[in-house]
């Protein structure tokens, strides 16, 4: 008997959360457990994707983008401000075979007027005009329109786009603000090389991050990109994105249905990304080139788009019932986990809400506080910090003390938009799928900061 006593002495001793009422000690010791895996599925996808640089990295021959028909597709609605600029830069793309097919969702806006500029001095960009009721019905409905209208063209045996099969045709998602760098193209067929990669992802940067705000938006795409995306890469699971996402048009249509590949989702790109990797296709992302768009520089509205984003992610939730053909299994718990991820933000978000509470009433219990904080930091720093040794130019101890202290920054934003969890998940909970799009600011070209690649 005394030896079962000095075993619960011990195992009271070595418990953090002592003291407090079981439910609460049930509570903390699930916060602490998620946080832990957390923490350690990050550096388990950090120390992937350095492993896996070599393997996937380098671009190949320049030729070797002939071997396929490039389908740039760029959804607008409303987009006078951007639209030339990114039409234009996609006509300097360096490639053979091409087609830019611009989809006009329904603008009010002067976009018609300004595409009917563009397509009466060039004749590689069509214009695909939607019209209300049709119009005006989401991203991914003017995705498939532009899907349907391909696979149409296609049909005709006399058309340019009948010359490829559809193991060699790609369909390039950019946004009306996208600006895609020209060596994209050649930077991924490496990886269509392989014939079960379905879709490449490319690195998204922000070109307006001469100001604050954006800046750490673009900070945030790094975070994803060289992190998250890239250990997943390694898995052959990383997933696509609304902007810079090469899809392999076989690929899409092993998912299609009759309206098309995309599901009327608020965040489209996801769901498509997870729904290809059920399907047993691999997904890659490339950070030797990527896609430049427009960040916000007013909370307000940066709030709403992420609110919006959120949502997409409680949407996705329904997808983790889904098998996951092929699948390794740890590959298959990473993703699992990642489509967990509002669920485990929204308790690990209360918890520290909660922990702040209890110690203003029971001061006695600070350390209980600490641990949760300490731990709630360095799930938010670790990836900051790895985002940053991988694009900041340069080496030395400078650029660990550079990366150390702009990680903070990170940390600091991911907590000031944190509470859109919680309003995501209300809204869904309330059904509410209505959603406004970003208004664009005037392009702006000053010089932006050159933090990192």
């Amino acid at each position: 008997m005394s030896q079962l006593e000095s075993l619960r002495d011990i195992l009271v001793a070595i418990n953090p959360f002592s003291g407090l009422p079981p439910i609460l000690q049930t509570v903390y010791w699930v916060v602490f457990v998620t946080i832990l895996i957390s923490i350690l599925s990050e550096l388990w996808l950090m120390a992937k994707g350095a492993r896996a640089t070599s393997r996937h990295g380098s671009s190949g021959p320049a030729q070797a983008t002939d071997d396929y028909l490039w389908v740039f597709v760029v959804p607008a609605l409303n987009e006078e401000t951007t639209i030339r600029d990114s039409v234009t830069r996609l006509q300097a793309v360096d490639v053979r075979h091409r087609r830019i097919l611009v989809v006009n969702d329904g603008s009010e806006d002067g976009t018609g007027a300004v595409l009917d500029e563009i397509t009466s001095a060039s004749d590689d960009v069509l214009v695909l005009t939607r019209r209300p009721p049709s119009a005006r019905q989401g991203k991914a409905a003017a995705l498939n329109a532009a899907y349907r209208h391909l696979l149409a063209e296609r049909s005709d045996p006399t058309s340019s786009l009948a010359q490829f099969d559809e193991a060699h045709t790609v369909i390039v998602i950019v946004d009306a603000d996208g600006r895609l760098e020209p060596d994209a193209p050649r930077a991924v067929t490496p990886h269509f090389d392989d014939a079960r990669v379905g879709g490449v992802q490319v690195l998204v940067r922000i070109y307006n991050r001469a100001r604050v705000l954006p800046w750490v938006q673009d900070l945030e795409f790094a975070v994803f990109g060289w992190v998250y995306q890239r250990g997943r890469s390694a898995l052959d699971t990383a997933n696509m994105g609304g902007n810079g996402q090469f899809n392999r048009l076989s690929a899409l249509q092993s998912i299609a249905d009759e309206c098309g590949p995309w599901r009327n989702r608020l965040t489209e790109d996801q769901d498509l990304g997870v729904r290809l990797l059920e399907q047993g296709w691999k997904g890659r992302q490339e950070n030797s080139t990527w896609v430049s768009q427009q960040g916000l520089s007013s909370l307000r509205r940066l709030y709403r788009q992420r609110v919006r984003w959120s949502q997409g992610t409680w949407q996705a939730l329904r997808l983790i019932a889904q098998p996951r053909t092929g699948m390794r299994p740890l590959a298959r718990a990473d993703q699992i986990w990642y489509l967990l991820t509002p669920c485990t933000q929204a308790l690990v978000g209360a918890t520290v809400a909660l922990s702040v509470v209890y110690v203003a009433i029971d001061i006695e219990h600070l350390h209980i506080a600490v641990i949760t904080g300490v731990m709630f930091y360095l799930m938010s720093f670790a990836p900051g910090v790895a985002a940053m040794l991988a694009s900041l130019r340069g080496n030395g101890p400078w650029r660990v003390l550079l990366a150390i202290a702009l990680a903070h920054c990170f940390v600091i934003y991911s907590w000031i938009i944190y509470p859109v969890v919680y309003q995501a998940a209300l809204r869904q909970l309330l059904h509410r799928q209505s959603w406004s799009k970003t208004a664009r600011e005037p392009i702006d070209d000053d010089p932006a900061l050159s933090l990192s690649v």
